[in-house]
């Protein structure tokens, strides 16, 4: 076991010690209740069948303003005494007259580390393609014969890579991955129209750092703090402090806190440049032990912040029980 982590420890100090890319790359606010999303080896976590979908409306009321949304299941190979979780995800996200389209597949190998299953210790990787599109029936010209822009849509596949490592005991988890991995060695102008080439939207390498806990305040009352810190190494690095509340079981209530903050000293930053981000409210609800809606909206802080209301999220989840499906160890992460 100790190999495996060492070599684990060893792929994920190598990819997040690449030059990396300068765009921040669009986050779920409710990332929180679906690890997968940030991180390849939570793949399995829950052990039974997971489904989760997910819609996003970004700065409402702004031209072109991103939506995002996608869907994600994931579980736990039987045969392999829980030791293997896979994943699937589709993603999309359209900002304006461009898109980006993703399919991907996550591999987790869970090491268990005691005898009563509590503690286990997951390595997970994940590879997949991202469609990038423009269409230039969505511009607004200024010159209707200009020969440089699209007269349609232009799409090109691109295809990426993702490593993880995640631990988990029934109230503590802390995770590391470094998502979109091929990024480095991709050309930003994807495009090219009658000689002419363009530089788009792109998802670009992030390391993420997650970490969180469950404490008990009450006989129907838990505390839930976590963080998650994300780094591209070019733009300010973003930090999300959250805190929610778990009701009888049923019901989480909670707020965010993203800003950016000073961690790695980076001299191309504008001196000036603003720290804050955003504050989000986020509530979850169990309707059934095995259906659960959320709802998060989130207010920027930034100078945004006079020209659009906010951004929209809702998302859903199910669980599909195996028939060894049991409540004595909820899966709080």
């Amino acid at each position: 076991m100790q190999k495996v982590l060492r070599a684990g420890i060893m792929v994920l100090l190598l990819a997040i010690s690449m030059k990396g890319a300068a765009q921040q790359n669009i986050q779920f606010s409710q990332y929180i209740f679906n690890g997968l999303s940030v991180n390849p080896a939570y793949a399995g976590y829950k052990e039974d069948l997971y489904v989760n979908a997910i819609y996003r409306h970004q700065w409402a009321g702004f031209p072109g303003a991103p939506r995002t949304g996608g869907i994600s299941l994931d579980g736990v190979t039987p045969a392999s005494d829980k030791k293997v979780g896979l994943g699937m995800q589709m993603l999309f996200d359209k900002s304006g007259p461009q898109d980006a389209l993703s399919l991907y597949g996550s591999y987790s190998y869970r090491i268990p580390l005691d005898d009563e299953d509590t503690r286990r210790l997951c390595l997970g990787i994940g590879a997949g393609v991202t469609q990038y599109s423009i269409d230039g029936t969505a511009l607004q010209y200024i010159d209707n014969e200009d020969a440089a822009i699209p007269l349609g849509k232009k799409s090109v596949w691109v295809p990426d890579a993702r490593f993880g490592i995640y631990y988990y005991t029934p109230r503590f988890y802390a995770g590391a991955s470094v998502m979109d991995l091929f990024s480095l060695y991709t050309d930003a102008s994807r495009y090219n129209w009658k000689g002419n080439n363009y530089s788009t939207i792109r998802k670009t390498q992030h390391l993420y750092i997650t970490t969180g806990a469950m404490f008990p305040l009450g006989e129907n009352l838990q505390l839930k703090p976590s963080i998650l810190i994300k780094e591209d190494f070019k733009g300010p690095t973003n930090v999300d402090i959250n805190a929610f509340l778990l009701i009888g079981e049923k019901l989480w209530v909670g707020a965010s806190y993203r800003t950016g903050v000073g961690i790695w000293r980076k001299t191309n930053l504008q001196k000036d440049l603003s720290e804050l981000d955003a504050a989000s409210v986020m509530v979850e609800f169990y309707a059934t032990e095995k259906l659960r809606i959320g709802y998060a909206y989130d207010l920027t802080i930034n100078k945004m912040a006079g020209y659009q209301g906010g951004s929209h999220e809702i998302s859903l989840g199910f669980l599909i029980p195996s028939k060894n499906y049991t409540v004595k160890n909820p899966r709080y992460f």
